[in-house]
This record gives C-alpha cells, structure tokens and sequence, in this order.
C-alpha cells in the first residue's frame, strides 16, 4: 500500500482507477464530478493512458463499449442527468457481456435540478439503467477511503462475472478531502481475456462483440445465461455494514452519505439507553437481503434513511418479506439530513428516551 495522502473525492476516484489497472477514459464534464475527468485529462497522458473528452454522454458511453470490447479496463463519470443520456449504450455494454466501470457522483434532481449532493438515482441505478432484462453490480461507498478500495473490487467484479459496474457516489462525497491511503498500482492485463476482440493472429476464431440478436430462441436462451450469472452474483457478492445490530429494537438503514450520519444518529441513541443499529448496503445491486433477514427475529422496526424521497423502502421492505414495519426518513432537492434529524425519528419510533 502506498502513503497516507490526502484527497479530494473526485480525485481519489481518479488515482484508484489508474492504480486498478484503468488506461481508457472517456467522459463529459457535469457538476459535481468534473474533477474525475479533470484529474484524468492531466495523469492519463503521463503514463500512456488515453483520456478524451467527449462530444456529449452518449459519445463517451459508446467509446466506452469500444474500448472494454478490446479487453482494456475502460471508464466514464459523469452526474445524474448524464447517466440518463448513457443509458442505451449501457444496455448495449450489458447485452454485449462487456465489462466497465460508471461513476455517478449524484446531483439533485429530477430534471436538471441542482448541483448539490443527493440519493435521488438509487432506482435509476438498481432498475432502470437502460431497456431490456439486465443488472449492473452497483457499489455505494461511504467515505472517500471506500469509495478508492471499491473502485478497484468494481474493475475486478466486472471482469470476473463479465457485467458493466458502477460506482454510485454523490455530490458530498466527491467534493469533500479525507486521508486515504491508495492501493498498489497494477498492470493493465488484457491477456486474459479470451472473449476480447483484441485481434486473433490467426490463431482462434473471430471474437464478435455484439448485442443485436434477431432470433428469438438464441436471444432468449442468451438472456437466460446472463441471468444465472446474475444469480451467482447475487449469491456470492452481497455486502453491507452491521453496526450493533445484534440487539437492536430499532435497525436503521442508510448507504452512502446518509449512513455517515445516520451512523452519529445511532451512537447519540445509544447513549441514551435506545437499542438502535445500524445497517449500510455497500452493494446496492445484488442487494444485501441476506444481511438484513439475520435481524428481522429480533429488531421490531427498520428505519430507511435516504436523500430522496424514498426510494430504497421498498428493497427493505422486500428484503425482509415484510415482516417488521419500515419506517422512512428523508430530505431530497440537495439537502443533506442531519444527525440530529435522525436522532429525533429515532427517539420517536422508540416513543421516547425510556
């Protein structure tokens, strides 16, 4: 591991893709991510990588295809409404099994909204990212340390299940500075890939990168394959935090930014005798449900926190078969809730300090 420096969200994003092994980025300036792409347009020539800018989202998603059907780890960023404007070529890298690598620093919405942080893209991200039957792995860090370290199990997790990837990170995140300490660089390895079209020499057959399938029988029984290895991943890849759930009355559940403050929320809650915990999704899609049903026995309520108006509720809820009541916190439009908001749903869930 290299040393403890300190970086601005945006930027540590940046670093962890290029000591991931990530050569190809292509992307469109948009508040608040445009340090990622900034970061990128000073690094990438030093070290022989490509960094282009391009013409709008929907350029740069499909450069994207075409670099990561090559083998190569490629990458974009871009904020909300830009993910909007990615999203056929996105089906397209799901439908065409290629791995890569979105960051979405989330700004408020819906439309163009505002530039300040939000949650507002969590069923864009776990839904509705483009047409037809597909998932990403959806990652949702909490401080900028996470966000380095999933940056590169993102690259990793892409290649090995052959699924695009994204990182879901918001305003906050990405415009605050924590010490992070950046992992070991790797070298890019296209090797491996024996699916790439990255020229065959003569020596195997055509590799063809390609989503458009007029047969129905063959798209069907294509579609049937990728979702087994969605079960897999479902199976294998569920991650969150549990932070003193084990005799919790009270569960919270919050990712991303939310869960910084929901987690302070918590401690002031313990202090004053309430058994609240805290659990934070780190993989949004496949979503942690096996986590959550440890603790549905013995918690009488979860409380979702979020900064929109409600949009993981029903995964919890799910997550659960509904069989605690779940109750909902929020502020949306850019608003951040505070730990003393939090604090007080708490204490009223609870019907007070006992």
């Amino acid at each position: 591991m290299g040393e403890r420096v300190l970086m601005k969200g945006n930027e540590a994003i940046a670093e962890a893709a290029i000591a991931a092994g990530c050569r190809h980025f292509f992307g469109y300036p948009i508040t608040p991510q445009t340090e990622v792409a900034a970061y990128m347009s000073k690094r990438m020539p030093k070290i022989g990588g490509v960094y282009l800018q391009a013409e709008s989202e929907v350029a740069s998603i499909n450069m994207v295809l075409g670099a990561a059907a090559s083998g190569v780890r490629a990458m974009t960023s871009t904020s909300s409404p830009g993910v909007s404007l990615m999203s056929e070529g996105i089906s397209y890298l799901a439908g065409s099994d290629v791995p890569c690598l979105i960051v979405n620093v989330q700004r408020g919405g819906p439309g163009l909204g505002g530039i300040q942080p939000s949650q507002s893209d969590y069923y864009q991200a776990t839904r509705s990212l483009g047409h037809g039957d597909f998932h990403l792995v959806v990652f949702a860090p909490s401080t900028v340390q996470e966000t380095v370290d999933l940056i590169s199990d993102a690259f990793d997790l892409g290649d090995k299940y052959r699924v695009p990837t994204m990182v879901l990170s918001d305003g906050m995140l990405g415009q605050m500075m924590e010490p992070v300490v950046l992992p070991e660089p790797k070298e890019p390895d296209n090797a491996s890939k024996g699916w790439a079209a990255c020229g065959h020499q003569n020596k195997r057959p055509h590799n063809v990168i390609n989503s458009l399938n007029t047969d129905p029988p063959t798209l069907e029984r294509m579609n049937v394959d990728r979702f087994k290895r969605y079960a897999q991943i479902i199976e294998n890849e569920q991650r969150a935090e549990e932070y003193m759930c084990d005799d919790a009355d009270i569960i919270v559940v919050a990712f991303g930014a939310s869960s910084r403050v929901s987690r302070s929320a918590v401690d002031k809650a313990r202090a004053d005798g309430i058994k609240v915990g805290l659990i934070r999704p780190i993989t949004l899609w496949p979503f942690p449900e096996k986590i959550l049903k440890k603790h549905v026995d013995h918690a009488k309520v979860f409380l979702d926190v979020e900064m929109n108006m409600g949009q993981m509720i029903d995964d919890v809820k799910l997550a659960i078969d509904c069989k605690r009541p779940v109750e909902f916190y929020g502020r949306t439009g850019g608003m951040i809730p505070t730990t003393k908001e939090v604090y007080d749903k708490i204490v009223s869930i609870n019907g007070g300090i006992q």
